[in-house]
């Protein structure tokens, strides 16, 4: 199985408490880049979720800025409004129209992910009232990548990832709590990294 140097997570409406239990649950030795678009209002709240994000997690969180260098281990937020995207180990941010209403949009972050990762790119969808990463999860899973969605019964708003089961039927289907031990399993050790 190809290790997972990228994991892509989305979220929206209750997405600060899922992403903090999910980062909560890697390791500080957590080998892959996770970037994460989660919808939030587009101003008055600099710095405000990475700080409360890096509270709850072993990695170092920072907000995304452009062309910075994605480096193993690290947890890179989506700016309000701005697109975040990856490619060759680098963000990019983006002021492109918003995609279901939204800047940060999943779907661009995802489908970034799939272009510049393939099969060495995981994407989670979490909870959210919206379609936004039915598209995107879908490219990652079409590219070999690794597709979660957390469970829609256990989710605050069940509609996102109810539209990301509809749009990748494959994804592997896991309640919160196990999102991130599974992530873990799926990014290997540093060791892994270093082979």
């Amino acid at each position: 199985m190809t290790r997972v140097e990228l994991v892509a997570l989305g979220a929206s409406w209750g997405g600060l408490q899922a992403i903090e239990t999910v980062l909560g649950a890697l390791p500080s030795t957590f080998p892959a880049t996770v970037v994460i678009a989660q919808h939030r209002p587009s101003a008055g709240q600099d710095g405000m979720l990475e700080h409360l994000l890096d509270t709850h997690c072993a990695l170092a969180v920072t907000e995304a800025e452009d062309k910075q260098e994605l480096r193993p281990g690290c947890v890179v937020v989506a700016p309000a409004d701005y697109h975040l995207l990856v490619d060759a180990g680098r963000a990019a941010l983006s002021v492109d129209e918003p995609l279901h209403y939204s800047r940060p949009s999943i779907d661009v972050l995802f489908g970034s992910a799939a272009a510049a990762y393939g099969d060495r790119a995981a994407g989670v969808v979490l909870t959210g009232a919206n379609a936004d990463g039915a598209h995107g999860l879908a490219q990652i899973a079409a590219r070999g990548g690794h597709a979660i969605v957390q469970d829609p019964d256990c989710a605050e708003r069940s509609e996102m990832p109810a539209a990301a089961l509809w749009s990748t039927p494959e994804a592997q289907v896991l309640a919160l709590e196990q999102i991130g031990p599974a992530l873990v399993e799926l990014a290997g050790t540093p060791e892994d990294a270093r082979r």
